[in-house]
């Protein structure tokens, strides 16, 4: 783990989104991380919290998906809550919000009550089903979204159930990812143009378009529609994890012929003397032996043994592992901050690099700079 941040030292910057405004509508999920994503590269973001607790509770002083941004608390159930988010869309360049389709229309706070005061406002909209649609109107969770999406029946073992990644792939690839791509792209649009745009980010639809390469697979007929039996799926013995002695894993992926030699020979195989591995027949035989032998040394051992390789070996680790492993320590791609071990702002940029500015922002602790910076009094209404 580096104790750095990803910019060069003595450089004081905000990053490359520095002087964009964005309102945030509290919600869970990919809404909150688009937002961490460009509060990461530097833009304003003024999270406007609902009065309570938070809907998943948990520590917001935890949630390192509200850092580097500022909280207000409005309530927008109140006859002015409404006006005040309004006041704030009036003087942002983008809003996001996740509710169901329809809710921010009824609060009177959706894309037609903020554009009125701001024309050149980029107005994206978080959903899982999107915003049309027999399923828009009905709740769902990330698991749902990317089983319809087809995505989830590719993951796991031929004959075993399908394996959900955790919410990394529906949202956070298939949601907060293209969020954030469409407001940046509209908010270019609406610089150019000084129009804004609604962007319509829905789960399944990103995470359909992550699956492109395997749908032009299946029209040449080299990519089988079913869990584990292909190149990229586990199916294949040299793109695949394997068990060491000790209940470790390592991770496979000597695709190209070259890394294979590599990888069979420090395995302690002769390549020649293998089955040819570009026959699918062959595969179970070539697994076989690989299993057999990764589980004759630990994974300490196998990784030792494949660094510093083209063999396309690497060990199986865990978060905490990953935190203190040699090559992203010296890349600072995790870092401490407020306290908290934490991955640093990515993707890196030359002259203007993120960085991690605040913590995690607390409900509410923020109404009085955020009154004053974006000019909106209406925020201290109530407050003392």
């Amino acid at each position: 783990m580096s104790p750095t941040s990803t910019h060069r030292p003595g450089r004081t910057v905000a990053g490359p989104l520095d002087g964009v405004r964005v309102v945030e509508l509290a919600g869970i999920g990919p809404g909150p991380f688009a937002a961490m994503l460009l509060a990461d590269l530097g833009a304003d973001v003024v999270r406007v919290d609902r009065p309570g607790r938070a809907a998943l509770g948990g520590d917001p002083a935890r949630d390192l998906t509200n850092r580097n941004k500022r909280s207000v608390v409005v309530d927008l159930k109140t006859s002015e809550g409404p006006a005040t988010v309004r006041a704030l869309a009036a003087r942002a360049d983008v809003l996001l919000e996740g509710y169901r389709p329809g809710v921010a229309e009824r609060l009177g706070v959706g894309p037609e009550d903020c554009m009125a005061a701001n024309s050149a406002l980029v107005y994206g909209r978080m959903t899982g089903w999107g915003q049309d649609g027999p399923l828009a109107p009905l709740a769902g969770h990330d698991i749902g979204y990317i089983a319809t999406a087809g995505a989830l029946s590719m993951i796991g073992t031929s004959g075993g159930p399908p394996v959900f990644p955790a919410n990394l792939l529906g949202d956070y690839a298939g949601g907060s990812l293209y969020l954030t791509t469409g407001v940046l792209a509209a908010l270019l649009t609406a610089r150019t143009t000084g129009e804004g745009q609604v962007v319509d980010a829905a789960i399944v639809d990103g995470t359909a378009h992550l699956t492109s390469l395997f749908w032009g697979m299946l029209a040449e007929g080299t990519w089988r529609d079913a869990r584990g039996r292909n190149l990229l799926d586990g199916g294949c013995p040299y793109y695949a994890v394997y068990g060491t002695s000790d209940g470790g894993w390592m991770a496979v992926g000597a695709l190209e012929p070259r890394f294979y030699t590599v990888f069979v020979t420090l395995l302690g195989l002769d390549a020649d003397e293998l089955p040819d591995r570009a026959d699918p027949r062959n595969w179970p035989a070539l697994r076989s032996t690989f299993t057999a032998r990764f589980k004759t040394a630990t994974r300490a051992r196998w990784t030792a043994v494949f660094e510093g390789t083209d063999a396309c070996v690497a060990p199986v680790l865990t978060l905490t592992e990953a935190a203190d492993h040699k090559h992203l320590t010296a890349r600072g791609t995790y870092t401490e901050a407020h306290g908290v071990t934490q991955p640093a702002p990515a993707p890196r940029f030359s002259g203007t690099p993120g960085t991690l500015r605040r913590p995690p922002a607390v409900p509410g602790a923020h109404t009085f700079d955020v009154a004053r910076d974006w000019d909106v009094p209406d925020l201290l209404k109530g407050h003392r």
